[in-house]
């Protein structure tokens, strides 16, 4: 649980600075994103490395850590509200996966809380 969250905290920290290369160095070279349908409409399917550090790069900064179903995540919450969660999977200490929640129904059945930061 400690390694998921270093790896989450140091992908929010490269992400808010637009560190490139650090983005690269936590993905998994075939790392996925995947918005749900509702966050369909603007952003789809990206794959690969260099396509999900670029979505990433200089963005989330608004972005804070959170623990989702008791594991180590990140939302997007304005005023408090959640209004995108961002669940990584993680494998070998690399992120090959980003689920892109935005569905609020689905939201409001997560176990969701914001850790600030």
């Amino acid at each position: 649980m400690a390694r998921r969250r270093e790896v989450v905290t140091a992908f929010l920290a490269a992400s808010r600075g637009g560190d490139f290369d650090a983005l690269l160095a936590l993905l998994d070279p075939d790392v996925v994103l995947r918005p749900d349908r509702v966050g369909a409409g603007a952003l789809g399917l990206v794959r690969g490395a260099t396509a999900v550090a670029g979505t990433f790069s200089g963005r989330a900064q608004a972005a804070q850590p959170a623990l989702i179903n008791g594991a180590a995540g990140a939302v997007w919450a304005p005023g408090g509200q959640p209004r995108v969660v961002f669940s990584f999977t993680i494998t070998h200490g690399k992120i090959t996966a980003i689920d892109m929640l935005s569905d609020p129904e689905h939201l409001s059945r997560l176990d969701l809380a914001i850790l600030g930061g």
